[in-house]
């Protein structure tokens, strides 16, 4: 049940899914040296961080598929960028 939570909270809000790994983990003072960082995963790019964060392993960094992942979630985060923009530009034309 925890994982499946754990997903709805990653799909749908990932800036909420940070601050609950920030709350209860060490994921986050883990994958990053500086909190600088984390801060401005936070920002700008959540959806990578989230994913950066649970693909981060102590000692070994981030693997080959982890990568692939982080990569999904940069498409993640610009695919959000662009639909706030069309859904902007539609509400102005009506």
């Amino acid at each position: 049940m925890g994982c499946c939570a754990g997903a709805v909270v990653l799909a749908g809000a990932p800036r909420a899914a940070l601050v609950v790994l920030w709350l209860f983990t060490d994921r986050l003072s883990v994958a990053f040296d500086s909190a600088v960082v984390g801060i401005l995963g936070f920002v700008f790019l959540p959806y990578t961080t989230v994913v950066y964060t649970l693909a981060y392993a102590p000692g070994t960094g981030v693997s080959t598929l982890g990568w692939a992942l982080v990569v999904v979630g940069i498409v993640a985060d610009i695919s959000s960028w662009g639909g706030g923009a069309y859904s902007q530009r539609n509400l102005a034309s009506t």
